[in-house]
């Protein structure tokens, strides 16, 4: 089933999830929806990555994700190390499943060549900034769902009109592109990305002997000596250093020494 077989109010509800995936996904423009179209093999030609995620409850089918080369390159190239194009777009699946009436479980970044295969039919909307920036497909079955669940939920409510005129005539292809204008894309764009921080006291080593015999109230002997500062590491990548403080009955750490990528080393 294509958008050109259903009616045309399913291609609202993917151009919808598309708009609320395009506010959080990390970019240094506005993003917005384009028309929806049915999706084809020949979708992920413009773009350089990919993450998908499977809808919740299981069945109801999946969500992807295809950004351009310039989100891509932002995260391998961050001075944080190469950070992860799934953790990157979560939080747009996670509003685009919102979007659909549902939630979404973790993404995982794919190879460009399997997302096709992955999705099965499925509907594309193309989310434009000065170019092709990102696209969001949406399963049909998914878009089916969130039919019958606003179907359910309000049997007898108006349509809406639709926000994005219908059109399959203009595909996601590289001759379709618009040109891009030269428009320099840093760390800037990553701004938004959520990171794990984690504060480190010390390390040890210990056998599995040892390990299965601790118990409440045993005390190990970490490899930094009392008083010592703690590291702060970003995604595992150690950042900078700092001392121990309580806020509020909260730990905290007040940023004493920021490291550089050869100390980090």
């Amino acid at each position: 089933m294509t958008v050109e077989q259903i009616a045309p109010h399913l291609s609202e509800i993917a151009v919808a999830a598309a708009n609320a995936a395009a506010k959080v996904l990390p970019s240094v423009e506005p993003l917005t929806a384009a028309d929806a179209q049915p999706g084809t093999e020949h979708v992920t030609s413009t773009f350089a990555g990919a993450a998908i995620a499977d809808l919740e409850p299981a069945g109801l089918g999946r969500v992807a994700i295809l950004v351009a080369s310039d989100l891509v390159e932002a995260l391998a190239s961050s001075p944080l190390g190469g950070l992860d194009l799934a953790a990157a777009t979560q939080p747009a699946l996670d509003a685009a499943a919102a979007a659909l009436g549902t939630t979404v479980g973790a993404a995982r970044a794919v190879e460009l060549s399997l997302v096709v295969a992955d999705l099965g039919p499925f509907t594309a909307v193309p989310l434009l900034g000065s170019g092709f920036a990102a696209a969001v497909l949406v399963t049909d079955a998914a878009l089916a769902a969130a039919d019958d669940a606003a179907t359910a939920a309000a049997p007898v409510a108006a349509a809406a009109p639709v926000a994005q005129p219908f059109s399959t005539t203009t595909p996601i292809t590289p001759a379709a592109a618009p040109v891009i204008a030269s428009n320099p894309r840093g760390i800037e764009m990553l701004h938004g990305v959520d990171m794990e921080v984690t504060v480190e006291l010390g390390r040890t080593q210990m056998s599995v002997r040892d390990l299965l015999a601790l118990s409440p109230g045993a005390v190990l002997e970490l490899d930094r000596a009392a008083g010592s500062p703690a590291d702060l590491l970003v995604n595992g990548r150690l950042i900078a250093r700092g001392e121990v403080v309580v806020l509020d009955e909260d730990f905290g750490l007040r940023v004493t020494e920021i490291v550089d990528d050869a100390a980090a080393i």
